[in-house]
């Protein structure tokens, strides 16, 4: 059930701190480099300071703080996706006369091991044969990709296509491997996959040529090319994501099906639904939302993120989920609670977009939110611990003193953005939220003893703190 709190102040404004007036003078920002700031106090003692606050700039992967709160208040914590198998009739003497139908829902989490659960349900029921077709049954046309994502990531499994059809996250693993005899390249599946991979890449054993970079050519029917070069002699690891997630669906059932011994006269085919009268006969579920949402914010999971973003979507409109309802659902629903998006522009929930625009007043607001309402506050769990845990554990400047233990965020990163909104820890207390976006930033890697615009703010106001 979707909260309906409105709240008639904005949400900055309620914070204890906001009225205090101490500043500091920060370090000032690369002059290469866009930066927006926005530090509010939570306690009398605090900082409250702000810099470019209203600016929009493109969040990356800080959006999903808004997909975790959105989804929280849309489909409960205790949301759980289902994958359903039905069937025309009963099993009996072995076998199931007529139809069954498995029921994709567009579970992030779905593994092949699932499925083989599923199926292990009948078995034990004694089913060996299928008298007609297994129908695969999810969205046929839907768009996959959200308007704005960058063309060379969508071979990446960070950036798998976001189906109803989600088997092993839509994403398959092998390693590039060189020959002996020459500097020739061969791929390898690290498992029994349903997919080609021919490769016309080579390695630079000697280290000669000046541009060695590999590329990666998609084709239909799940069929890729490696071609280009890779510096030294070195495997590497390939993970590769899924062109046509419905084909996929239908090869490994092909192959789970064999596996266990069983037979359908028909064939496996994908569907927009299954018959009305059919019989659940075998169910599986995910873990729950509240568990779905830390892996996200850990991990930066981008297909649990446009997953739950299409589900809201489903949700609050009643027809298939999309990433247009999903992100009309998600400002739906963060507005009514006080969040003002107005100026905002959101197209997918992971913020693999480029196209999506937020300030950083909006994402304090959030992140205001989550630290006000009960009903948000595992979030702050579930948030990277700066040298500890997810997308902090290892970021430069993030694992020393001061900042180690003394950051709850969310990262976001891509080419030229890097961005953190969260919370400065102390103690058991959370005196300050921090939102620091930072687009138009080089790629070119800083020294190892300089420390970034980000970790410089974090520094001064951590030891701030302190004090």
């Amino acid at each position: 059930m979707i909260l309906r709190h409105i709240i008639s102040a904005a949400l900055l404004m309620t914070l204890p701190g906001i009225g205090v007036t101490a500043e500091l003078k920060l370090v000032s920002p690369p002059r290469t480099t866009l930066t927006a700031l926005t530090v509010i106090a939570t306690n009398p003692s605090g900082v409250t300071q702000r810099q470019n606050a209203d600016k929009l700039f493109i969040p990356a992967s800080t959006m999903k703080l808004l997909t975790a709160v959105s989804a929280t208040a849309a489909l409960g914590k205790d949301f759980r996706y289902h994958t359903d198998l039905y069937a025309d009739n009963p099993i009996q003497d072995g076998q199931i006369e007529g139809d069954v139908y498995l029921s994709f829902t567009g579970d992030p989490t779905l593994t092949t091991e699932d499925i083989q659960a599923l199926l292990n349900q009948l078995k034990q029921q004694g089913l060996k044969h299928i008298t007609g077709n297994l129908y695969l049954v999810g969205e046929q046309y839907e768009i996959q990709h959200a308007p704005g994502r960058v063309w060379d990531d969508l071979g990446i499994c960070y950036a798998a296509p976001v189906s109803s059809y989600v088997l092993n996250r839509n994403c398959i693993q092998a390693q590039f491997k060189p020959r002996l005899a020459d500097n020739a390249g061969m791929v390898e599946l690290l498992e029994s996959e349903p997919v080609v991979i021919e490769s016309r890449a080579t390695f630079d054993k000697s280290g000669q040529r000046a541009i060695c970079n590999l590329t990666l050519a998609r084709f239909e029917k799940n069929q890729y090319r490696l071609d280009g070069c890779y510096p030294g002699n070195k495997a590497l690891k390939l993970s590769v994501a899924i062109t046509d997630p419905g084909l996929y669906a239908i090869d490994k059932l092909t192959q789970i099906i064999k596996h266990n011994g069983m037979s359908v006269n028909g064939s496996i085919t994908l569907t927009q639904q299954r018959a009305g009268n059919a019989l659940l006969v075998a169910q599986h579920q995910s873990e729950p939302l509240s568990s779905l949402i830390t892996t996200m914010l850990l991990k930066s999971d981008n297909l649990i993120a446009d997953s739950l973003l299409k589900r809201m979507g489903l949700y609050l409109f009643g027809s298939s989920g999309t990433f247009a309802n999903g992100s009309a659902a998600m400002t739906q629903i963060l507005s009514e609670q006080g969040v003002d998006l107005s100026s905002a522009n959101i197209v997918d929930g992971s913020g693999l977009s480029r196209y999506n625009l937020l300030s950083a007043n909006q994402l304090a607001q959030v992140l205001a939110l989550i630290q006000q309402n009960e009903h948000y506050k595992y979030i702050i769990d579930a948030l990277p611990v700066a040298g500890i845990t997810g997308t902090l554990k290892y970021r430069h400047g993030y694992a020393q003193a001061p900042l180690k233990g003394q950051i709850v965020a969310k990262t976001g990163s891509m080419l030229g953005v890097v961005n953190i909104a969260g919370f400065i820890k102390q103690n058991d207390a959370l005196p300050s939220i921090v939102v620091i976006l930072q687009n138009g930033v080089s790629p070119i890697p800083v020294k190892a003893n300089v420390p970034t615009y980000d970790v410089s703010i974090l520094k001064q106001l951590v030891n701030n703190a302190k004090h």
